[in-house]
């Protein structure tokens, strides 16, 4: 296999408490290529989101460290972009505006009509050109949302982390802008890592399923490979087998871990049926 793109080694994460030292994260191995997406899977307080954390650089670990093409992780960087369950737009400005202001950040030197060209640009590819006028508390959640992932791909990152970004949505819009991120990462072949409770959004989205163990020293407890064809249509995947054995080791994965942690022993899990 060629080298990683993207490299966490022996990553861990411990934060001092009166109690004494609390272990988020211990000995996280994870090697990504480009362009893959890959997802982070299980239960509230396993590290997800100090994982994605160290990533973005908004925190450093305490041991290991995150190589991202070559380079270590030292801090926050352009190369790599995040965009929360909360879209974190500013709501004195447009969407335009908005979205004008992530590509001023990488657009140095650029003139008006380049500027402006690269803001429609991605303003399309999230279909959100018809509201560039509007302001965020004139346009819908789904449409909120849509703005921000156009603002973090307007910053050209190598990286894109998103932390639940579909998680507050109805289901149907939460289905279109799956559909379009799966459009968007195949144009762009952006290297993605979300987090998701959401295992059907996992096994439809992504290359690779990082499912984490419980905390505290919470780490990798598997990677389940996504091995199907792209691109993916909800529809046909429903009844498709091999997506469905995907998703039944998910969640056997998390209904054990689940178990474990209630202290009993796990009996089978169960089968969901998809929606």
């Amino acid at each position: 296999m060629s080298k990683a793109f993207l490299d966490l080694t022996q990553l861990g994460m411990r934060f001092p408490t009166p109690q004494g030292e609390f272990v988020a994260l211990k000995n996280v191995d994870l090697q990504i290529q480009k362009g893959e997406f890959i997802s982070l899977i299980g239960h509230s307080g396993c590290g997800k989101s100090t994982v994605l954390n160290l990533v973005a650089g908004l925190h450093m670990p305490t041991d290991g460290g995150v190589i991202v093409d070559g380079r270590e992780v030292d801090g926050p960087g352009p190369e790599r972009a995040v965009v929360f369950q909360n879209h974190s737009l500013l709501p004195w400005l447009t969407v335009y505006q908005n979205v004008e202001l992530a590509v001023k950040q990488v657009a140095k030197g650029q003139s008006k009509a380049q500027i402006k060209q690269q803001v429609e640009h991605y303003l399309d590819l999230i279909q959100m050109a018809h509201a560039s006028d509007k302001k965020p508390d004139e346009i819908s959640g789904g449409m909120k949302q849509r703005v921000g992932i156009a603002r973090a791909l307007a910053l050209q990152p190598k990286v894109l982390l998103m932390d639940e970004p579909f998680g507050a949505l109805d289901a149907l819009t939460r289905a279109r802008l799956q559909d379009a991120l799966m459009e968007i990462q195949a144009e762009l072949n952006n290297t993605v890592i979300m987090i998701t409770h959401d295992v059907d959004e996992a096994v439809l989205l992504s290359d690779k399923i990082v499912m984490m163990t419980n905390g505290p020293a919470a780490t990798v407890g598997e990677v389940l490979n996504i091995e199907l064809p792209r691109p993916r249509n909800r529809v046909q995947l429903a009844d498709d087998p091999t997506y469905q054995k995907y998703r039944q080791s998910v969640l056997r994965f998390l209904y054990e871990k689940q178990s474990k942690s209630e202290g009993r022993q796990p009996a089978a899990a169960p089968v969901a049926k998809t929606a």
